[in-house]
């Protein structure tokens, strides 16, 4: 399909590609100078971020939109449905892989599942970021100073969830390179999103309510899957405060940024 470049589509690419670098930056600084060596200790915080960033903000703006709210609820289900068979490919391909190789893999076990939970991150991402890209697309579309206001908004909600993914990144194994470029390349989501907005805005338009719940899925089952029974093996009373305080702090930090910068 043909398009022409306008000052309009060059606005919407810069900002998409503004603000996924700038909040996966900005994450990555904070999570890698302040977070790295806690990382077992921060996978409460970032059960907290990526539930509330899914049930708290995500699927509300989901079925308050006119989409079926039946059909939502079917999406939620496949989706939870998908990221359980992704999860079990990832396992079994391991598992494959390292067949009669002669080594155990007790501590293994553990390492594949979190793994697995690294890359089923990056999945929801990504699907997030192209909604982020089409929003902005829609905003830029209705008014200049709408976009640029809607870009600024999604870095502020955006970074708390990055930090989330980060440090879910960090457990399954990834060095901090390499959970940087694959950050980066899925925050390049946003651009693709955008330019899908602007050429097909009113189709794209109707596809969000459904993007931003497949996402959530993706979300809710790694938090609940993946990182919760982490979670439960340390069940000492020691061990259970800091957790559930980590927990409500990541939901806090999610419910300040979104109620103070959320204006799409």
């Amino acid at each position: 399909m043909r398009f022409k470049i306008n000052s309009t589509l060059v606005s919407i690419l810069l900002t998409t590609a503004i603000s996924g670098v700038f909040s996966i930056s900005a994450a990555a600084l904070f999570s890698f100078s302040l977070l790295s060596k806690l990382v077992d200790r921060m996978v409460s915080l970032s059960v907290g971020i990526l539930l509330a960033t899914s049930l708290l903000h995500a699927l509300p703006e989901a079925f308050e939109s006119e989409a079926n709210t039946h059909t939502l609820f079917a999406v939620l289900l496949g989706g939870l449905l998908a990221f359980f068979l992704l999860e079990k490919m990832a396992i079994l391909r391991h598992s494959h892989h390292h067949e009669h190789d002669g080594h155990g893999h007790h501590h293994g076990h553990d390492a594949r599942e979190a793994g697995a939970s690294g890359w089923m991150i990056l999945v929801g991402d990504s699907l997030h970021n192209f909604t982020d890209g089409i929003l902005i697309a829609a905003a830029f579309l209705a008014d200049p100073h709408l976009g640029i206001m809607t870009g600024l908004a999604i870095i502020a909600h955006e970074i708390p969830q990055e930090i989330g993914d980060f440090i879910v990144l960090l457990n399954a194994g990834f060095t901090r390179r390499r959970a940087y470029a694959y950050n980066i390349i899925s925050g390049l989501m946003a651009i693709v999103g955008g330019v899908v907005g602007y050429l097909l805005l009113d189709r794209a338009q109707s596809w969000i309510p459904y993007v931003l719940v497949f996402a959530s899925s993706g979300f809710i089952y790694i938090a609940v899957s993946d990182l919760m029974p982490q979670m439960q093996r340390r069940a000492s009373m020691r061990e259970t405060v800091p957790q559930v305080l980590l927990i409500a702090l990541g939901v806090g930090i999610v419910l300040f940024l979104t109620g103070n910068a959320h204006t799409h």
